[in-house]
């Protein structure tokens, strides 16, 4: 009983402290730790949605470039920023683990903040400007997106890491801590959108009225306190040890799978090759049961007599079940990821077209108070705080009293709603474009700047993409945690951030089509820089039909996907 009552003293999920001791279950972890994580996700997310909220008019009205050019640099920035966790995980899982990594990467993300800063308020590196119009030197525009672009870069070590670091402050192996880690993703949806919240509708208040060196300096202060905020927790943490590099891991699986590629897989899975203790080989992992999809791959894990070399294994030869099952666990998790790419592309028209509709419509609230467009997104980010306790408090308790799954639905099923809701956004954006349009139509307002609609006719839009986030995104977090390999986490919720950036660029590149396609023979387009003589509505439909269609594909996948089994201890 003594020694079961010292081993209830620790994690069983291989965590440690910050000083390399096994981490007490008291002292260290659960939410007592994960206040001062989500303190530096909503201050993260204030200062980048306070710099990129309003992005797309910065580059209009500062560095003079017109909507189809401001938005796609908008969108291929953006783009990059969910690109870039892809080096911040590899670093995470292979060598520095997720604290360093975190805290190396925020010094890049503060430098990045400041030069942006400086760019929009120090002469000579601002553009000048004289009637409204700026004219910004090659240098000056350089300057900026230096500055972007070292932003992208930092957050590639932050957006991975926080919400999985977070997540490991909940044992695993812990029946009691595990139900709690699925409200974590909820609470740090919450605390993201709420720094989100102030962004886009103080600060782009701030950036549109009072100037962009404010506008942009209070973010980069923003940032500084998230990084206080993270540090101020650190001899709370449960720290998750790297495992080496997981490409390797997979490379010599794929390897070992082709160089036995004439080798017979055994009917009896237990003759494959796996360690014999309940321990794993791979630091602060798991070992994972076989599953039988897949089975090229089990050919790394049979036994020939060439395999042992001088008496040792060769990993690139014999590989063992939990090797074969992580890299099998990340095939299986790529087609449901590839059907959250037009998913992030309606996402992506927040920041884009949303912002450039909404810059024709009547943003005045009373006689002298006027909404920048970009600030709708703001409702967005009340519908996002909103439902995600809606969902964890009502919506989980009354799904789970009929289905019988400890979390409602199944986190497949969580993200399809979501789908079919972006869907709907879609829709109602595309009429409210129509009624624009026929407004200006019957009236003649081709060349009005502001038409007489108020902007708020665009709020149903936002609100609708809010909800669908907190169903698909959250889901994404959650599943992508919880069905990575244990020592492959960041770097698979680096690859959910993915197809944020896939999203972005696929916008890009579907703006770039419809402009070329339907520019051709002088003709304005649907996305000219006066939207009053565009067709607006025709990309919001394009938009829906890829994402019914989207949908379906998504429901053939979800159907054949099968879950990871963990099983053992990790060490």
């Amino acid at each position: 009983m003594a020694i079961m009552a010292e081993e209830d003293i620790y994690t069983k999920d291989g965590t440690v402290t910050i000083r390399g001791d096994p981490a007490d279950k008291m002292k260290t972890g659960n939410w007592k730790a994960c206040r001062f994580i989500l303190g530096n996700g909503g201050c993260e997310m204030l200062a980048y949605y306070g710099m990129g909220a309003n992005l797309v008019n910065y580059l209009k009205i500062r560095l003079d470039q017109g909507s189809v050019a401001s938005s796609n640099n908008v969108t291929k920035w953006s783009g990059t920023c969910y690109i870039t966790p892809l080096i911040g995980a590899f670093l995470a899982d292979s060598f520095l683990g997720r604290h360093w990594t975190i805290a190396i990467f925020s010094v890049v993300y503060v430098l990045g903040m400041t030069l942006l800063t400086l760019s929009a308020s120090v002469p000579g590196l601002k553009p000048s400007c004289e009637n409204d119009k700026c004219h910004p030197s090659t240098s000056q525009t350089a300057a900026c997106f230096v500055a972007l672009y070292m932003i992208a870069l930092g957050t590639g070590g932050i957006k991975p890491c926080v919400s999985s670091f977070g997540a490991d402050q909940f044992d695993e192996m812990d029946e009691a801590e595990r139900k709690k880690k699925s409200s974590f993703f909820n609470w740090f949806f919450v605390s993201i959108n709420i720094g989100a919240f102030i962004a886009s509708s103080v600060l782009v208040w701030i950036q549109m009225n009072v100037g962009w060196g404010w506008g942009f300096g209070i973010p980069a202060v923003a940032l500084a306190i998230a990084i206080v905020s993270f540090f101020s927790g650190t001899r709370l943490y449960r720290i998750q040890k790297p495992g080496g590099s997981p490409l390797t891991r997979i490379a010599q699986v794929i390897v070992a799978s082709f160089r036995k590629m004439n080798v017979e897989v055994p009917a009896d899975k237990t003759h494959l090759h796996e360690t014999a203790d309940a321990e794993c080989t791979i630091k602060g992992s798991r070992k994972l049961e076989h599953t039988d999809e897949l089975q090229f791959f089990d050919k790394a894990a049979v036994e020939i007599p060439t395999d042992n070399i001088k008496g040792n294994t060769d990993p690139w030869r014999l590989c063992t079940v939990t090797r074969v099952e992580e890299l099998k666990s990340i095939v299986r998790l790529l087609p449901v990821w590839a059907s959250g790419i037009v998913f992030s592309t309606v996402y992506s028209q927040m920041s884009t077209m949303f912002v450039l509709q909404g810059n024709t419509l009547d943003q005045h609230m009373g006689p002298h108070f006027k909404i920048p467009s970009a600030s709708l997104s703001l409702f967005n980010t009340l519908s996002a705080i909103f439902w995600a306790p809606v969902y964890d408090r009502v919506i989980v308790p009354y799904a789970r009293k009929y289905t019988g799954k400890e979390r409602g639905f199944t986190q497949l099923q969580r993200m399809g709603i979501g789908l079919v809701i972006s869907i709907f956004a879609m829709v109602v954006a595309g009429v409210l474009e129509v009624i624009r349009l026929a407004i200006v139509k019957r009236n003649n307002y081709y060349d009005l700047e502001y038409i007489p609609m108020s902007i708020f006719w665009q709020v149903p839009q936002y609100f609708l993409v809010g909800c669908a986030e907190v169903f698909t995104f959250v889901g994404q977090l959650e599943f992508f945690y919880d069905q990575a390999p244990d020592a492959m986490r960041s770097l698979c919720s680096a690859l959910s951030l993915t197809n944020v950036a896939l999203g972005n660029y696929l916008s890009t590149l579907f703006v770039t089509i419809v402009t070329k396609v339907t520019t051709q023979n002088g003709k304005l387009g649907w996305i000219p820089d006066n939207l009053n003589r565009g067709h607006l509505d025709y990309f919001y439909w394009l938009l829906a039909i890829l994402s019914l269609i989207n949908f379906l594909v998504y429901l053939w996948i979800a159907k054949r996907y099968t879950y990871k089994k963990a099983t053992g201890v990790a060490h």
